[in-house]
Formats: C-alpha cells, structure tokens, sequence
C-alpha cells in the first residue's frame, strides 16, 4: 500500500474533520456543564478534543493524516463558532503535531490500541503545554494541580486512545473502511488459502 495521501485519503480525512469540528464545537458546552461539579473534573472529558487525529490515523494509516485531521478539526470549531476562538485552531496544530508524532515513532505500523492511547498522551502533553504559557496553572494549589494533569491524561486514554480505537473497529465491522484501505498482500495470500 502506497504511503502517499492520495486525494481519496484528503477527502476521506476532511469529512472526518468536519463531523468532529462540529463535535469539538458543542463539547465546550459539555466541558462547561462539567466543570460546574469542580475538582478539575471536566479535564475528564477534554480527551474528545483530539479524538479527530487517531479516529483519522486508525482508519488511513498514512503520514500526516493525524496532523491534518487534527487541524481541520480544529479550523471548522473554529468556524462553527467556538467559544475559545483562534486558541482552538492553535492548540489543534500542536494536539495534531504531537499525535501524529507518536505514529511516525511507530513509523506508520502500529494501530493498536496502545499506539492510539499514546498519541492521546502525546497530545495531552502539547495542550497542558500551552496551558502553562497561559500562566493560571501556577495559581492552583499542587493538590488541585495534580488532579488537573491525571484528569487530562486518563481522559486523553480513555477517549483519544480507547474510544477512537473501538470506533474504528466498530467501523472495520461494517466493512466501511474498506474504502479507504485497499486489500492488502495479507488480505489476498488468505484468499488463496481459502480456496
């Protein structure tokens, strides 16, 4: 299989970017209603705002297809109105960035579940970055601080890593991603076997 984006794969990508654009757009109104309870739950639930970049990365398995599912994402909440306005687009590039880092480590073999898990850590990591040039994290008390950091990073497990990975074989059941990942040599010997 070609390592190339094809146009198919761009398209493929965008339409993928576009439904969690709309997605990450409603989120901040879940991140919000969350954030009412305190103790830093709602960084629980910030794993969704890159989601975009491993469901991408799982499904294509091409280099720079988590980056770019990732900033589409970002642009169309950005677009539809987001409440964190350019910030969005921002954090976007570097979540992105830092997913599609993990799948180049792994150079573009490893979809399994604990690759998507660390590409949620790894943009974890560059969003708590950007959250410390912002300043307010050295206002919290390190108690307050701690459950912050293990917040983000188990949400970013659960829904960057987990969630994305189970949507895509829920996907791979339907035999839909099929039409973006082409038989391979493996998929043509077992035919041959079979017969």
């Amino acid at each position: 299989m070609s390592k190339g984006l094809k146009l198919s794969d761009i398209l493929v990508t965008v339409v993928i970017a576009i439904v969690f654009g709309i997605i990450y757009r409603l989120w901040g109104d879940v991140s919000n209603l969350v954030k009412l309870a305190g103790l830093q739950l709602n960084q629980l639930v910030y794993g969704v705002w890159f989601i975009a970049a491993t469901v991408a990365a799982l499904l294509i398995r091409k280099p720079g297809v988590a980056l770019l599912a990732e900033v589409a994402a970002a642009s169309g909440e950005l677009i539809a109105g987001s409440q964190y306005g350019v910030e969005s687009l921002t954090y976007g590039i570097v979540q992105g960035l830092c997913a599609e880092l993990v799948f180049a480590l792994f150079r573009y073999r490893s979809f399994s579940a604990s690759t998507a898990c660390l590409a949620g850590l790894a943009s974890a990591a560059g969003s708590l970055v950007f959250d410390g040039f912002k300043g307010y994290l050295l206002d919290l008390q390190s108690w307050n601080l701690i459950l912050y950091f293990v917040f983000r990073l188990a949400g970013s497990i659960f829904f960057t890593g987990l969630c994305a990975y189970w949507l895509v074989k829920a996907l791979e059941a339907t035999g839909v991603t099929q039409l973006v990942r082409p038989a391979s040599r493996a998929d043509f010997d077992a035919l041959e076997r079979k017969r």
